[in-house]
């Protein structure tokens, strides 16, 4: 289950072979519905997945093993976003406020979150999370200063007054029939310092494997995965490399990867999405041989 991009449709089309495997290639529209079922019911062998996904079915218990391939990711200081007709919001001072998220467990909410504790001071707990939807971990729970709407989306929460900020992937705000803008006004600028100073992009969907498939087809999931970074590799031209997002795509055990799964482990336990401290070294070693 993977998500339609250059560096995937060249593996769906046959383009780049996955060889000495039958890979039957899935979708779902839109993607997100697909990782609930895999993280409740492991219905998919290899699935896309987002990294907060990821590791709070890793804290439940779920068998599933992180492959070192970024599918896509971004900065996300405009991924908090207000409407342009409303009153101007202080990012410094958003305690108090509500703010609208898909889930509390979505990974664009954990970079936002996680943006505001370290640049402005605002812890998650200050603020009363809105959602719309539970999270794809059907046995967390969530927080108690978070609460759940019947609005239609999250869009709506804000047209609604019931929200003063919302947070938006970067795909999901230019779709959403309202203008939008982000409550860091600066937002480009300080991106781009977060990047510099933590020397890595924050990742949005990795990929991974039950455990019982790599268990019993190792040289499958390898072949698929040499796959996919050859796909990355020979569709590099159709990603921007000046862009975060562009520069996001890799594959592999790099240190910028080890950066990203280090810092959204940190953001995930001081927001309450995992119970415990994540074994990034266990998470590094299941995956080696890949890059044998």
């Amino acid at each position: 289950m993977l998500g339609d991009y250059p560096h995937t449709r060249v593996l769906r089309d046959g383009t780049i072979p996955v060889a000495g495997a039958d890979c039957r290639f899935l979708s779902a529209s839109p993607l997100h519905t697909a990782f609930p079922r895999m993280v409740r019911a492991l219905e998919f062998d290899v699935c896309e997945m987002p990294v907060a996904t990821y590791l709070m079915a890793r804290d439940a218990g779920v068998p599933l093993t992180l492959l070192p391939a970024v599918l896509i990711g971004a900065t996300h200081h405009h991924s908090l976003t207000r409407l342009p007709d409303g009153p101007e919001l202080d990012v410094r001072r958003l305690a108090g406020r509500r703010i609208g998220v898909r889930s509390y467990g979505q990974t664009t909410g954990l970079w936002v979150r996680g943006i505001l504790r370290e640049d402005y001071g605002v812890e998650a707990s200050d603020v009363t999370w809105v959602t719309t939807e539970d999270a794809h971990v059907d046995t967390y729970v969530n927080p108690p200063n978070v609460r759940r709407s019947s609005a239609g989306g999250v869009a709506a929460l804000l047209r609604a007054a019931d929200v003063d900020a919302a947070v938006l992937g970067p795909r999901a705000i230019g779709v959403q029939g309202v203008p939008l803008v982000p409550v860091i006004e600066d937002a480009e600028e300080a991106a781009a310092a977060w990047v510099e100073r933590h020397g890595t992009v924050p990742a949005n969907h990795l990929l991974v494997v039950r455990d019982d498939v790599l268990r019993s087809r190792p040289d499958a999931v390898t072949a698929l995965f040499r796959a996919l970074a050859r796909g990355i590799d020979e569709t590099v031209g159709e990603r921007d490399p000046a862009t975060p997002a562009g520069r996001a795509v890799t594959a592999g055990c790099s240190d910028s990867l080890a950066r990203c799964l280090e810092i959204a482990a940190r953001y995930a336990l001081e927001q309450g999405l995992v119970r415990t401290p994540v074994d990034l070294d266990r998470i590094h070693k299941d995956v080696a041989f890949l890059d044998a």
